[in-house]
């Protein structure tokens, strides 16, 4: 697991807080471990943050307690929930007598896979079909004819790597629920790590 670097975690509460929870060392460099793979797909830092807070939480957080122990604005914490809630990586968690949303992570692998490539591979997938389309139209206007060829060579590798990716979904989701198969019967507890870390 990657140490975390005190720098990095600046806005983090380190601090004893009457009203609200400090976060200890291994919580910071767990929460570290998430920024480090929501960087990796492309994802804000306070995406890796909210899930690892609730990751690290014995109990349900909400919308106020992740902005609390974070010390991130609402505004991050508002949009990351969001997108958070889109990718199916937590979920609304009832907590009785209270009249507030609280969240709690969702620790299948699985299931975040399958959140993110329906959130947001499928869908650049499915736009760059059309983004090819246009490329096509464009070089049949190219005048130069050996560039127009090369050009329509390199289109076809782009068309290619496309139809392979397409493939490849269903193999990926199918992996992951064969390994979830196979982790229950070895070590268990490696099936509660959603991301790598």
């Amino acid at each position: 697991m990657p140490c975390a670097s005190p720098k990095a975690f600046k806005t983090l509460k380190m601090t004893t807080s009457i009203n609200t929870p400090t976060l200890a060392a291994w919580e910071v460099a767990m929460i570290d471990s998430f920024v480090r793979a929501a960087a990796l797909i492309g994802l804000p830092r306070s995406i890796g943050e909210i899930y690892g807070c609730l990751y690290c939480s014995r109990e349900p957080l909400s919308f106020d307690e992740i902005a609390d122990r974070l010390e991130i604005s609402r505004g991050s914490v508002s949009g990351g929930l969001k997108t958070l809630r889109q990718l199916g990586a937590i979920k609304l968690q009832y907590v009785a007598g209270s009249r507030k949303d609280h969240f709690v992570p969702e620790l299948s692998m699985e299931s975040l896979v399958r959140g993110f490539i329906k959130d947001q591979f499928s869908p650049h997938l499915d736009s760059s079909a059309h983004r090819l389309d246009a490329i096509e139209t464009q070089l049949s206007e190219e005048p130069d004819a050996a560039l127009r060829e090369h050009g329509l060579q390199r289109l076809n590798t782009l068309r290619s790597w496309r139809r392979r990716a397409e493939k490849l979904l269903p193999l990926v989701l199918a992996v992951l629920g064969g390994g979830r198969a196979l982790f229950s019967k070895g070590d268990s507890a490696a099936s509660d790590s959603p991301w790598p870390i």
